[in-house]
């Protein structure tokens, strides 16, 4: 991106940051050159096709040239732009919180289907542990108009990345967020009546594999939100702990897990004599995804 002769226009700037990134191994390079493009203009991705031929100013072209070193050293997208977009949803994301996954959709995909369809479950009390971006949290509720949650992160950063996705959504009168350990917040939590429903992605890579992610996870995403200790079920076990006390009877429990823990996980839920029909739901690529349970009725 140094030669003087030619105009830097947008069709070029794509065409050559593309092929860039695919030479640096950058995950989706077209799709990558057009988020970083937009965000830097301040447009709709679909605008840098009706402008196809405006010539960047020099202040612009200097940030999207930096964006574009950062992003060939595998720094996320989402991050250089502060933006990820999960369950039909723009979030604002930083280092101080995972990048959502579509994976993850499959939760919100389940809780909407039982508030729909189960008697009982039309305007559910959630609690989602772990809630990161609060992304969870969030598509649950603007999709769920009945819906009112209370998210816990136990990092202050984290949680306060996602009260201001929140607030930008226009949620705060129906999702509290709180900073804690996993259920330690709802013991100065005013109702702290027992939930329909209890959500959560919590840290889940065995800490010996952390060094397998790749390399755009293992060196930018925080650690503390993927370890999930020695076998990857340090905070799954302590959800499950505390499930049974804080779910109504008949409620119910989603959290995320890896693809290979599906065995361990309902072995981890068999301990636990409160809670029934334990099984694991697979996504859309037929990987075992989430481990759901429910509360025994008295």
């Amino acid at each position: 991106m140094t030669q003087p002769t030619q105009a830097w226009t947008v069709r070029r700037l794509l065409e050559w940051t593309s092929s860039f990134f695919a030479r640096k191994q950058v995950d989706s390079p077209r799709l990558a050159t057009e988020l970083l493009l937009a965000h830097v203009l301040n447009i709709p991705r679909i605008k840098l096709y009706t402008d196809y031929e405006h010539m960047l100013d020099d202040a612009p072209l200097a940030k999207f040239r930096a964006l574009v070193q950062r992003a060939a050293e595998h720094e996320p997208i989402a991050y250089l732009t502060g933006r990820a977009h999960f369950f039909g949803l723009e979030f604002e994301v930083t280092g101080d919180v995972l990048i959502p996954r579509p994976d993850t959709e499959l939760i919100v995909e389940n809780v909407l289907q039982l508030a729909r369809h189960q008697a009982g479950m039309e305007a559910p009390r959630i609690l989602d542990l772990c809630t990161g971006s609060g992304c969870i949290a969030a598509a649950i509720a603007y999709h769920l108009k009945t819906a009112v949650v209370t998210a816990i992160d136990i990092s202050e950063k984290a949680a306060e990345v996602a009260k201001r996705n929140i607030e930008r959504l226009g949620l705060s009168d129906r999702v509290t967020v709180e900073v804690g350990d996993l259920y330690e917040p709802l013991s100065r939590i005013v109702d702290a009546r027992p939930f329909d429903l209890i959500v959560s992605n919590p840290p889940y890579i065995a800490t010996a594999d952390l060094d397998q992610l790749d390399r755009n996870v293992k060196q930018y995403e925080p650690i503390s939100a993927l370890d999930g200790g020695l076998d990857g079920l340090t905070i799954t076990r302590r959800i499950l702990d505390g499930a049974s006390e804080r779910l109504v009877p008949g409620g119910r429990l989603y959290t995320e897990i890896a693809f290979n823990q599906a065995d361990a996980a309902k072995e981890a839920a068999s301990h636990h004599a409160e809670l029934e029909n334990v099984m694991v739901l697979r996504d859309l690529a037929g990987s075992d995804r989430v481990l759901t349970a429910v509360r025994k009725k008295d």
